[in-house]
């Protein structure tokens, strides 16, 4: 395949145009093997045509000249999420779907994610993109297995996927959320600890009360890592004397 140089700059938007024939593949192999329909078709998609897209724009943006290996890791993850949200798709419309896939794809895509810092790492190709693509594409994965856990448990789950999302709303009302944050293994831990409780929970092999116990749990510990985490930026937000002037521009 060519590669796809665009304008003649030295970036290449060859690996999101292979992430979405990877995407199509992965669906055709499950169609065959579980019977995809055209809603779960339509959505793992859409899913690849829209993260191709944003791919192509923020390596554009960043004038970086390709994802790298940890990024190729990254982007085989997303393509399991995109196989995830395709099954996600077929359970929220009422059809029969294959759990066993369904858990095994999201193990995968999260075991991969402890891989691709260490490749990262190893290669000395770590980035302010490659770190953003792995943040989004976990955060995606979350919030499709609460949509998937939402429909058995309560769509009180939903608050776990979207926590995130409205996080990144709410600091575009209040710049100071858009601070970078001190590293903390606490926030790794919590958000490691989200995706294994969902897809624990995915399995459908608890009872409904140990279910929901499990479910609640992840809940309360996001939500205490999000307080704790935005009570610091409160706290160390810049500020401005209440006497300053607004120095004219030069």
């Amino acid at each position: 395949m060519a590669t796809l140089d665009w304008r003649g700059t030295g970036i290449t938007v060859r690996e999101p145009v292979l992430g979405i024939a990877a995407q199509i593949v992965l669906l055709a192999a499950m169609w065959i093997v579980v019977g995809l329909g055209p809603a779960a078709w339509v959505a793992g998609t859409t899913y690849a045509v829209i993260l191709s897209a944003i791919l192509t724009y923020a390596l554009l943006r960043s004038r970086a000249r390709s994802l790298g290996p940890a990024g190729l890791v990254t982007l085989a993850r997303a393509e399991l999420v995109g196989a995830v949200t395709a099954l996600v798709t077929m359970s929220t419309l009422g059809k029969p779907t294959p759990t066993a896939l369904l858990v095994t794809l999201a193990t995968v895509a999260l075991i991969l994610d402890a891989v691709d810092g260490q490749v990262a790492r190893r290669t000395h190709t770590e980035s302010p993109l490659g770190a953003r693509f792995d943040m989004e594409v976990d955060a995606f994965l979350i919030l499709v297995l609460s949509v998937h856990v939402s429909a058995t448990t309560g769509p009180w789950v939903l608050a776990i996927g979207l926590m995130r999302y409205a996080f990144a709303t709410a600091a575009w009302l209040a710049p100071w959320l858009k601070a970078p944050l001190p590293p903390s293994f606490a926030r790794k831990t919590v958000a490691a600890v989200q995706g294994i409780l969902l897809v624990t929970a995915s399995t459908q092999a608890l009872p409904p009360n140990p279910t929901t116990l499990l479910v609640a749990t992840a809940l309360t510990t996001l939500t205490w890592s999000f307080t704790r985490d935005i009570l610091w930026l409160h706290r160390n937000r810049p500020t401005r004397p209440l006497n300053a002037r607004p120095q004219a521009p030069a």
